[in-house]
């Protein structure tokens, strides 16, 4: 009676432990296949300009969680400096310029393909002035005033920043009149530190960068009208050594979370309906 039903119980529990047999392969098999698919540690190198640093301090920590085997290496400075070091050979996978004047002649000249780039972020041009100054500025014309001694302007040539501030003194015609209290920086960063520490009473800086500064105040946000909208574009250097990698990072900076990111510190999404 014992054997028969040992039998039985045998013919009973045998498809379970098929099963499980299956499964435990299975399992094995995936851990090995998971090994296999472990993918390898890249670095990325990103050109972007400099009014992007603190916004993208904070995009790196996501990003990790995001590719933990992507390791970005920044390269913060002017667009035209940017530009310039990708014509030359700059070994760059990703660029995010200030103004598509700096991005365009690289799709032109063929370093970034025609469809691996686009408009990400937007952003204004304002005039800051110390935290603690006492300014009214109702109009650019008002930094004529004696009160300014020194205004600084990122180059226009190779900072976006002054190209901007450039076009709406030249609109509004006080261009000329400035030229004697003007002073010149490298970037839009350099600008606000010229106003930080008080070597400019004024500088004209993106609304991100004076957002992040609490040495400086918006004294005017200027006028919109009179320049170029401001126009941050984005994209893949053709000669990337990790196509896949630098199209997964630039697919990124574009979804839901990423944008929040840089709208947290100022920017707008030009691709908002």
């Amino acid at each position: 009676m014992t054997k028969l039903f040992g039998k039985k119980a045998m013919r009973f529990f045998a498809p379970f432990f098929t099963i499980a047999l299956v499964l435990s392969l299975v399992a094995c098999g995936g851990t090995k296949e998971a090994e296999k698919t472990e993918l390898p540690a890249v670095e990325l190198t990103v050109s972007a300009a400099a009014s992007l640093t603190d916004a993208f301090q904070e995009i790196q920590e996501l990003y990790a969680k995001e590719a933990p085997h992507v390791k970005l290496n920044f390269n913060f400075a002017a667009s035209g400096a940017l530009q310039q070091q990708i014509e030359q050979g700059a070994p760059v996978d990703v660029f995010l310029s200030a103004s598509p004047k700096n991005l365009d002649p690289l799709v032109e000249s063929g370093l970034i393909a025609e469809h691996q780039h686009q408009s990400l972020l937007g952003n204004e041009l304002t005039v800051v002035t110390a935290a603690d100054e006492e300014t009214s500025i109702q109009d650019v014309k008002d930094l004529l005033n004696d009160q300014f001694v020194k205004v600084a302007i990122g180059i226009p040539e190779s900072v976006p920043a002054g190209k901007y501030a450039q076009e709406a003194l030249t609109n509004a015609g006080v261009w000329d009149d400035l030229q004697a209290k003007m002073v010149q920086a490298k970037d839009v960063r350099q600008v606000l530190q010229y106003v930080e520490t008080g070597n400019a009473e004024a500088g004209f800086v993106y609304k991100t960068d004076a957002l992040s500064s609490d040495k400086v105040k918006i004294a005017y946000t200027v006028d919109q009208s009179t320049y170029t909208p401001v126009i941050y574009p984005i994209g893949i250097i053709k000669e990337t050594s990790h196509a896949e990698e630098a199209k997964a990072l630039y697919d990124y900076l574009q979804t839901k979370e990423a944008l929040e990111v840089f709208e947290k510190y100022g920017f707008s999404n030009p691709n908002a309906q």
